[in-house]
């Protein structure tokens, strides 16, 4: 079986949200981005004038530089701890910051550093002024070489960010052949593998124009290396190469050039690293990734704005006994729990040994199941991705495609005991087995793995309530609503997350943007989640009156269905009366007593043998008193006139009511 099955890797990972995480399994990536961006006659050119509004009207390194303004806005509210910078190439200007000029036709827009509301600032000023944008952007007559290009990056990210472990070139420019003599590409390639042996990758956005289709063949195949299916920053939907981005295809142009760049700038890091027990000594190792978890807003934090300099304000806790107000360390606290009005104690290391007491964390197969034996409801926490790693047991990937593909083609799934790190809760979880998906450019959008999904304990399982015997909609109805859900179908019948933006969370960001940038704040969010009232109503409002009205007479039938009595007050009586009369030992038989007539006072008298009579109960209703009745006496009632008697009191007396009135008592 081939390893070329799991060449791409899963994407936006995330940290699980569970208490007692252990920071020591995690290794946190910080990323260091550079763009390199070509200043060239040809990239400067603005596509062609056109009425349609849709069209592009942004020259290549316009739009470049567009894209680093978004990402970087995107950045500083995402990763705050991650650096980017812009690197302009082909310039007439040479600059790298303090006057430096070592590399000729480069100009450092901005540093690698931390993005701060500054150079977010300077970027925005840089679109607005155009004369300073056509002064800066000035392309040279002579155009810098790769090898110059490549050079500096290295030297900029030897500087600023030694110890990344994430770094990464983006080169955007529309030169297929960027060097003159085979000397040159010889050294370009040179300083390529220089790069590559200091763990930066480098990532190229060429753009093609109307008059030329950019071809990598000639140049760049020899220089950008694709990446290996071990590189652990690799994305979900890794292709080897970036997709041409053509100039001047309406707003194809910033859209999926900032598509690209995001699909490959997106942070990483793994849930958790296990070993994966299939059998007795038969382990491989698995990391655990979350591709979907909910958005929150970021922590807010104090700052002190009584210096000269607002500041972030630390705080600090500290334990008090209160007797003696005495500060308490550390080392004399003890976790307790209450049992039978007992404070039970333990110390730090009972603590432990009860929490680690089920092993050390893993996973271990312990049998399999049909998919069909999986229902619906018995999911109980997020479902958690895992992917084969070979850095703890070499030919993990073989044996992790194996096992994924015999329970894809069996149907079935694997029940395992499941542990995700130390002092966690141990759980049983199904292993489902994932298809690989692919989208209609036939580019992977889901890679092949397994999904872990947390099953309940006995426990956790509550008996749903008796619901009674609900109505039914009927078929008519049925075909009604079905032409309402066909014409209210989403494009191609699917949901896309991508398209919808949380408006709460975009409004939170475009504040604290606003604030920070000093720019005007906005009246109103952006909110995509609104339904198009007009265009549904124009769809479906004919067909909702439709369905109204055929949907109040189906009630009125079934309810007064429902309402007729299945059952007489003295049904109950006959049989006990009768085999009096037939007994041959009795002489005689007892009369039967007249039934008193009842008060609508205490309902201890409203009750005979069989209960109340619809009249009484009518009475009863009319004075107002009749949630003075018992529950077990409005069940009895409601059950000798085949009545459903399940709900709470105000339902059994809402049927009473609505009984009366199908009777015709007021």
């Amino acid at each position: 079986m081939a390893d070329s099955t799991f060449d791409n890797r899963p994407g936006e990972e995330e940290e699980d949200e569970e208490e007692e995480i252990d920071d020591s399994s995690y290794k946190t990536i910080k990323d260091a981005v550079l763009f390199a961006i070509d200043v060239s006659a040809t990239m400067l050119e603005r596509p062609p004038k056109s009425e349609d509004k849709k069209a592009d009207r942004d020259s290549p390194t316009s739009a470049a530089l567009k894209c680093a303004y978004q990402l970087m806005q995107q950045r500083i509210i995402s990763n705050p701890k991650d650096m980017m910078g812009i690197l302009l190439f082909g310039t007439e200007k040479t600059d790298l910051g303090d006057g430096d000029t070592t590399f000729q036709n480069c100009y450092l827009l901005s540093d690698l550093d931390v993005p701060s509301a500054q150079d977010v600032k300077r970027l925005r000023d840089l679109f607005e002024n155009e004369d300073e944008a056509a002064q800066l952007l000035k392309p040279a007559d002579e155009p810098a070489t790769i090898a110059t290009v490549l050079f500096c990056a290295n030297q900029i990210f030897t500087t600023k960010a030694p110890n990344f472990s994430s770094r990464r070139l983006f080169l955007v420019t529309d030169n297929d052949y960027p060097v003159k003599v085979k000397q040159d590409k010889d050294t370009a390639v040179t300083r390529a593998r220089d790069l590559y042996d200091l763990g930066c990758t480098i990532d190229l956005f060429p753009i093609s124009r109307s008059d030329h289709t950019f071809d990598r063949s000639k140049f760049y195949d020899d220089l950008v290396y694709p990446s290996s299916p071990s590189d652990p920053d690799t994305p979900i939907a890794y292709a080897s190469t970036t997709k041409n981005v053509k100039s001047g295809d309406g707003i194809t142009l910033l859209k999926q050039l900032l598509s690209s760049i995001n699909s490959k700038a997106a942070p990483r890091r793994a849930l958790f690293s296990l070993p994966f027990e299939l059998g007795p000594d038969l382990r491989i190792g698995v990391k655990g990734f979350i591709l979907i978890k909910r958005q929150e807003h970021v922590k807010s934090c104090y700052v002190w704005v009584g210096g000269e300099k607002i500041q972030i304000a630390t705080g600090a806790t500290t334990h008090m006994a209160d007797d003696t107000a005495r500060v308490v360390e550390k080392f004399e606290l003890r976790k307790a729990y209450k049992f039978g009005g007992d404070t039970i104690t333990f110390s730090t290391e009972e603590f432990q040994q009860i929490r680690q007491c089920f092993g050390d964390p893993i996973i271990r197969i312990v049998g399999f199941k049909p998919l069909s034996m999986l229902p619906i409801w018995a999911n109980v926490n997020k479902a958690t991705f895992i992917y084969p790693s070979e850095s703890d047991f070499i030919g993990s990937t073989r044996v992790f495609s194996a096992l994924q593909q015999k329970l894809l083609k069996s149907k079935k799934m694997a029940i395992v005991w499941f542990i995700p790190r130390r002092n966690a809760a141990p759980s049983i979880a199904a292993l489902i087995p994932g298809e690989e998906r692919y989208d209609e450019n036939g580019d992977q959008t889901m890679p092949p793995g397994l999904w872990l999904v947390p099953l309940p304990f006995a426990d956790d399982i509550r008996q749903c309530p008796d619901q009674g015997e609900n109505l039914k909609a009927s078929e008519g109805l049925v075909d009604i609503m079905r032409k309402v859900v066909e014409q209210l179908q989403l494009p191609k019948g699917v949901y896309d997350p991508s398209k919808y933006p949380n408006p709460d969370l975009q409004w939170f960001y475009r504040i604290l943007q606003a604030m920070a940038l000093e720019e005007e704040v906005p009246d109103k969010p952006d909110d995509k989640t609104v339904p198009k009232y007009k265009q549904i109503d124009k769809r479906t409002g004919h067909i909702l009156e439709e369905f109204s009205g055929a949907f109040d007479e189906e009630w009125r039938q079934q309810s007064k269905t429902k309402s007729k009595p299945i059952s007489t007050g003295r049904k109950r009586t006959a049989p006990a009366a009768s085999a009096a009369a037939d007994d041959d030992d009795e002489d005689d038989v007892k009369p039967k007593k007249r039934a008193k007539k009842v008060k609508a006072e205490p309902a201890s008298q409203a009750n005979g043998d069989d209960g109340m009579t619809d009249q009484e109960m009518a009475d009863l209703n009319d004075q107002g008193k009749i949630s003075s009745l018992k529950v077990d006496e409005i069940k009895k009632w409601l059950k000798a006139r085949g009545e459903a008697v399940t709900g709470k009191k105000p339902e059994l007396i809402f049927k009473i009511q609505a009984y009366l009135d199908d009777k015709g008592f007021k």
